[in-house]
This record gives structure tokens, C-alpha cells and sequence, in this order.
């Protein structure tokens, strides 16, 4: 039973209107054991955390036992403030870590000449499918899967088994697929569905996740002011939730604008952004809007570190942001072996830069000057450049600083911005 409700104006849907689709799912279920996968804070804007504690109450209260797992990807585990900010009462002790490196069972592969036919021959290796070990576990009566559509970099329109092959994957599948989306080009992908490395998810989910309990939940939605609006949620065990998301998401969270952006300021939530990792969404989610030759300057007050993790962050340091075609030589050599390792962060080092077509200039408080500089961004005083561009009395969008056209956006995770005359031409 598929269950669609989408808002009738920008407000969006109240809280009692998503409570009232969630338990309608519910209708008709025996559960005596359920796993939700909510995505980690850095998705904070999904509204999943709301969804997430609706259902853990709703299912507790029918004796349900319920754990919750963050499909965190390569992130940090959340953390018990982040919890409470996202989740509200639901008791620490039900979240557990995923550990991708450790912690998932190998299903099978996706083969080689599959991999090559939807990647046009730019990737020929096959990849494994690897989910955490709690996915198969057959004592799970329902698995919830809860997350937002939404523009992304790697994939085209992030989530539905995204959150299961990634969120909760295993290193073969992670670092493949991101490098198959960085080797593809972002820009074939962002903002579309049928991707190369959707099609990768859609044959997991047909081949080897078919038989398991999953459902789908699914929301579409903007924060201006920070304020959560969600614009539809989309419930269901199959694939139409997601292709009815998309193409809402596509209406509500891609903004274009008439020609290329000179200057563009994004200002990082720094309770949000704690990485650069993260914070390259400044980068990803503007790079097509962007004028060749032109300044994207990232307040980022909560960016003390570059990698969501050490190794990561090792690399990050050692190879820079630098493009792709310096990565990629990069990644060949034989000296290499500690990239090759890890493709995801390969993949990231891609993304992050803007292949020289526009400066990226990083505002931070706690990484030196050195330290920044030395993986190819530039550098600002933040404290400067908020007194230029005080986040706080900039509007969403076009603006004009001393003269100066500027176009700001006060969060770079909700959408995906596009310059129209590139492409429509």
C-alpha cells in the first residue's frame, strides 16, 4: 500500500497530517521487532527525526521492540546532543552505530558488464553489495527506511536505497559508487533520477534486498529561515514512493538562476558542518550556477576539521582539492595504494573542487590559514568576512553589498542551483 500526501501550499504539511500518514502505514502490521534507518543530523532538514520519533512511540506503545540505526555513511556517529536536537525523547541506548568498514555481510555483486553498460565504459569493475548485518537479520519483522529526495552529487536525488547501500553499506559499494559518479561527471547527474549510480541501487534492491521488510519514507522539503516545511511524503515498499518524490523535489529544490553567479556566499550552520567533508556541499550544489572565473566564498564558523574521520581527513591533507583530472592521475599511480583504498574519499577530493573554473575561498575559525591553503582552497579571516557579509542581514539570493552583486545562500544542503543558460543550451 503506497500512501502520497503532498502539501497544498509552500507551508507545507502539518505535523498532524505526516502523524496521521504514518500510522495509516502502520494498519494491518504484526510487529514484534522493527530497525529504522534514519538518516544522521547532517540531514537534520529532512524531518526524519520527527518521523522517526512518531514511530518509535506508536510502535513501543503496541509492545514493539524498536532499535534505530543512523545510516551514517562515512560520518561521525551522532552524538547524544545531536540526538536529542533531531529525535527528541526517544532514549539513547536504541541508537546504535553502523561501522562501515566492519560491521555489514556481502550479498553478492553487481557484475562487471552490467557496471559498464549503464557507466558508457567509463567504470568495468564489478561491485559488491554489502549492508550492515542487522538489515538481514530475520528477526526484524519491519525495517523503516525514512529520509529526504533531494538534489545530490553522487547519485543525482539522494536516498530511498542510497539509505541502505551507502547509509548503511560497505566500503566496496561507497567508494565505487562515488567514484563512478565523480569518474560520470556531477553534472550529467544532479537533479536527475535515472543515474548510472541509481541504477547500481535499483539492481541491489532488485536482486538482493527484494525479500526483506523494507518500507519507504520519503519527504520532500525546504527550511527557509530554518523553519521545516515539508512539501509531500511519499510511503512505500517499492520504487514508485521514490520516482513520485523526485519529481517534486525537483520542482521544490532546484532554484535556477538567469545567468552565471560572479560571487556567491554560503553561509555553513556550524551546529550542522563540521568538515569540510561535509561542507563541500558550498562547492557540489552551486558548481553549475557558477560563472567561469568567478568567487564562491564559504562562511563555515563550525569548520574545525576536513575528513569526517582520520583517515579521511589524512587524505584529504596529503592530496588537496585539486580537480579531477589531478586526482585521477593521482589515484593511477602506483605509489597511490591509500587512495585506491578508499575511492569514497577519492571521489570527495572531485567533487570539492572546482576544476579551476571559479575560486573557492574557505572563511573558518579554527583551521590556520596554512592548513587551508594547503589543500588548494583559499583562505579568509571569518570573522572579516562576516563584517563584509553578515549572514544575518543577508536575503536568500540576489544581494548588494557596497556596490556589489551577490547572490547568498544560507544553506547549501536543501537544494541544488543552476545556471539556466548553460543548461538549457
Amino acid at each position: 500500500m503506497d500512501i502520497d500526501r503532498i502539501a497544498k501550499n509552500d507551508e507545507g504539511l502539518s505535523r498532524e497530517e505526516i502523524r496521521e500518514a504514518l500510522m495509516e502505514s502502520l494498519e494491518g502490521r504484526r510487529v514484534g521487532k522493527v530497525l529504522i534507518l534514519p538518516p544522521d543530523f547532517t540531514r537534520y532538514h529532512s524531518g526524519a527525526g520527527f518521523i522517526t520519533n512518531v514511530y518509535y512511540h506508536a510502535l513501543t506503545e503496541r509492545g514493539a521492540s524498536v532499535d534505530i540505526l543512523p545510516a551514517l555513511g562515512t560520518h561521525a556517529p551522532v552524538s547524544e546532543e545531536q540526538m536529542d536536537a533531531m529525535f527528541g525523547d526517544i532514549p539513547h541506548d536504541r541508537f546504535l552505530v553502523h561501522d562501515w568498514r566492519h560491521d555489514v555481510v556481502r550479498l553478492g555483486e553487481i557484475p562487471a558488464d552490467y557496471v559498464s553498460e549503464i557507466t558508457e565504459g567509463l567504470w568495468t569493475d564489478p561491485v559488491s553489495v554489502e549492508v550492515n548485518r542487522r538489515i538481514m537479520d530475520e528477526s526484524y519483522d519491519l525495517i523503516i527506511s525514512p529520509g529526504q529526495v533531494v538534489p545530490h552529487e553522487v547519485i543525482g536525488m539522494s536516498n530511498h536505497a542510497k539509505n541502505l547501500f551507502v547509509g548503511t553499506g560497505g566500503s566496496d559499494m561507497i567508494n565505487k559508487s562515488h567514484m563512478i559518479g565523480a569518474v560520470y561527471g556531477m553534472e550529467r547527474m544532479m537533479g536527475r533520477d535515472h543515474t548510472p549510480v541509481r541504477k547500481l541501487f535499483d539492481y541491489g534492491m532488485e536482486h538482493f534486498l527484494n525479500e526483506r521488510p523494507i518500507l519507504f519514507v520519503l519527504t520532500v522539503t525546504t527550511a527557509p529561515g530554518g523553519e521545516i516545511r515539508t512539501h509531500g511524503l511519499f510511503i512505500g515498499e517499492g520504487r514508485d514512493c521514490l520516482t513520485k518524490a523526485v519529481k517534486l523535489a525537483q520542482e521544490k529544490n532546484i532554484d535556477f538562476v538567469p545567468t552565471g553567479l560572479k560571487k556567491c556566499v554560503v553561509y555553513l550552520d556550524p551546529s550542522e558542518f563540521k568538515s569540510t567533508w561535509l561542507g563541500n556541499k558550498a562547492v557540489y550544489r552551486t558548481r553549475m550556477a557558477m560563472a567561469d572565473g568567478g568567487e564562491l566564498i564559504v562562511l563555515a564558523p563550525g569548520v574545525e576539521r576536513f575528513g569526517e574521520d582520520t583517515e579521511c581527513d589524512r587524505l584529504i591533507r596529503k592530496y588537496g582539492y585539486r580537480g579531477r583530472l589531478h586526482t585521477l592521475e593521482e589515484f593511477r599511480k602506483p605509489e597511490s595504494q591509500d587512495l585506491r583504498d578508499n575511492m569514497g574519499a577519492a571521489a570527495h577530493l572531485i567533487h570539492g573542487s572546482s576544476d579551476g573554473r571559479f575560486s573557492i575561498t574557505y572563511a573558518v575559525r579554527d583551521i590556520s590559514r596554512e592548513e587551508i591553503e594547503g589543500v588548494g582552497f583559499g583562505s579568509a579571516d571569518y570573522e572579516e568576512m562576516c563584517r563584509r557579509y553578515d549572514p544575518t542581514k543577508l536575503q536568500y539570493g540576489y544581494n548588494t553589498v557596497d556596490g556589489e552583486e551577490i547572490y547568498f545562500i544560507p544553506n547549501p544542503a536543501l537544494g541544488l542551483w543552476i545556471n539556466r543558460e548553460k543548461f538549457e543550451g
